[in-house]
């Protein structure tokens, strides 16, 4: 499914390359407690939560971005005919590069590519597999990458311990060899269109991308919230986050500028309508979800 947003002149696409029932709850949150989803029902069913199955229903999400002349992916996900340790992303075929089209993005359009984070299901499509090489999806693009996390992925695979299920090797090693791979540089401002926040936690040097244009605001939040569970239980971390300290300061931290600011929040991994508003909600946090979306 492809959906379409506005932020002040900006268009935003969502591509949907997976959806369904993949986590166990109690296995996603080590804090789990049962009694929230009891709670909050209501609105997880049937977007967010499959009761019959007690799995909580996650998305993969592809982020295009048109701001002027630059076409922009922030993120792109499994990617196809990739082997990944989980069978949920082992060997996708999916039909993403139609589903660009569709976005008005074919691939040798996009002008750039940024990464929030290097784990694989952020990494995908940087690549595609052609006559057994694996090569730049984007040719005409420049990819962007956080350094923190560069750093840190390919220290950990030297170790032994390839914490990105090989995606340093078929989606980020063949970028720097075409010359098209680069890190954010240090400075707050990206393509003189995203503000650049640190977001560690999950990953050491995961990045919130924040736009603002025709005074609205919104945020590309990565996975500083993998399910809006997390938003009425922000002291949930997820078993996959590496720095749990900074995880909850992270996301503590962006819930209330989020709610602050009326930001429109873009996760990588909510279910349908997949994006919308943190709000206020006594002592804590709600999710609101968006409900101007136009389906392509």
């Amino acid at each position: 499914m492809i959906s379409s947003f506005k932020i002040g002149d900006i268009k935003v696409t969502s591509i949907l390359e997976y959806f369904g029932p993949t986590h166990d709850p109690a296995f996603l949150y080590p804090k789990f407690d049962r009694a929230v989803i009891e709670q909050e029902k209501s609105w997880l069913v049937p977007h967010h939560y499959h009761p019959q199955m007690d799995r909580l229903l996650i998305a993969i999400q592809i982020w295009v971005v048109h701001a002027g002349d630059r076409v922009i992916i922030v993120d792109t996900g499994v990617g196809n005919r990739k082997n990944r340790s989980a069978e949920r992303m082992h060997q996708l075929n999916t039909l993403f590069l139609h589903w660009l089209n569709a976005a008005g993005a074919p691939r040798e359009k996009v002008t750039d590519v940024v990464i929030t984070h290097m784990h694989s299901d952020h990494l995908g499509w940087n690549t595609m597999l052609v006559d057994g090489r694996w090569e730049p999806t984007f040719p005409n693009a420049r990819y962007v990458f956080p350094e923190i996390d560069f750093q840190h992925f390919t220290a950990s695979r030297e170790r032994g311990t390839d914490l990105s299920d090989g995606a340093l090797a078929d989606s980020v090693a063949p970028i720097f060899e075409a010359g098209l791979g680069y890190f954010i540089p240090s400075q707050p401002t990206l393509l003189d269109l995203f503000r650049v926040v640190p977001a560690p936690g999950h990953t050491p040097g995961m990045l919130n991308l924040w736009v603002e244009s025709g005074g609205q605001t919104g945020v590309f939040s990565a996975d500083i919230m993998h399910h809006p569970l997390q938003i009425v239980r922000p002291d949930w971390n997820t078993a996959f986050c590496q720095l749990p300290d900074a995880a909850l300061e992270t996301r503590a931290a962006f819930l209330a500028e989020a709610s602050r600011t009326n930001a429109f929040v873009m996760p990588c991994h909510f279910g349908a309508p997949h994006a919308g508003f943190i709000r206020r909600q006594g002592d804590g946090y709600r999710f609101e979800p968006t409900a101007e979306t136009t389906i392509l």
